[in-house]
Formats: structure tokens, C-alpha cells, sequence
């Protein structure tokens, strides 16, 4: 299957992250640069690997491919409606993981998550069903671009 060499993020108009939100980020392009599988299913996309530029346009995900040498793969647009309850739950579980760290014993720090991680194949879920028929993505890959949606969405 293809995959996904490079990623830029459009967070231009999105305010400066915290210190928590900017790790999230970070480790999610790292793990997803690292190990991922994206392929367009469109009849006549070239195949990757591809270069993600991601970002939120007019209230939806915009996710645009082209290949390593720049030629455009395809453009995959998202309403983001389906996704705001679920990244509302995963920043408020994450803000209470983020404090737990800070002065919890490690067994309430793992339950808390453990809900984290269960919020967030749930964002997962909702991304594979969204892109069904336009991209194909293994559950990793959607772990970590959801990872990205959800920083996206924290300051549109």
C-alpha cells in the first residue's frame, strides 16, 4: 500500500499551541512518518508515496496529496461535524490526563488513559468511516491523523 512521506500542517490561522498540544503534534507526525499506510482509491490517482498538506478550509478538513515529486494526487475534503463531540472528549480527557501526570499515582494516570486511548480509536473509527471509498487507511494511520485533526480543531 502507499504511504505518506511528508506532512505540512496549515496552522496559520489557529492560535499558538500550548506546550501539551505542540507534543500531541509532534509525536503523532513523528509515529505517523515513521509507520503508516494511505492509499487514494480514486480510479487514475498516481500512486504514492505522498506528500499531506493538512489543514481546516471553510469549516471542513482539507486534505491535500500530491506525490514526492509534486504531482497532485488528490484533494480529500471533510466536514467536520461529524468529528466535534468526539475532539471535544479527547481534549477533556486529555486536559485531565495532562493535570493526573502532574499529581497522580501512575495507577489512576493509567486509567484515565486508558479512556484517552478509547476516545481516540473512537476519533479513528469515525475517520476510517469518513474516508471510505476515497482513501484507504490502516487503524494507526487513523489513530495519528485523527491526532492531527484534533489539533487542527482545537483553535478552529
Amino acid at each position: 500500500m502507499s504511504r505518506i512521506t511528508s506532512i505540512e500542517i496549515d496552522d496559520t490561522d489557529l492560535p499558538v499551541p500550548t506546550p501539551e498540544i505542540a507534543q500531541e503534534r509532534a509525536v503523532a507526525v513523528f509515529d505517523l512518518l515513521e509507520d503508516n499506510s494511505f492509499a487514494i482509491l480514486r480510479d487514475g490517482a498516481p500512486a504514492g508515496p505522498y506528500a499531506l498538506h493538512l489543514g481546516i478550509r471553510d469549516r471542513r478538513l482539507a486534505m491535500d496529496l500530491t506525490t514526492e515529486g509534486g504531482t497532485p494526487a488528490g484533494e480529500l475534503h471533510l466536514s467536520l461535524g461529524p468529528f466535534r463531540q468526539v475532539v471535544k472528549d479527547y481534549w477533556q480527557i486529555c486536559e485531565a490526563y495532562f493535570d493526573a501526570v502532574k499529581k497522580l499515582p501512575p495507577s489512576q494516570i493509567e486509567a484515565i488513559d486508558m479512556a484517552r486511548r478509547g476516545i481516540h480509536n473512537e476519533g479513528a473509527r469515525i475517520l476510517q468511516e469518513r474516508l471510505e471509498g476515497k482513501a484507504a487507511v490502516d487503524t494507526d494511520t487513523a489513530r495519528r491523523l485523527f491526532t492531527l485533526i484534533c489539533v487542527l480543531h482545537f483553535g478552529g
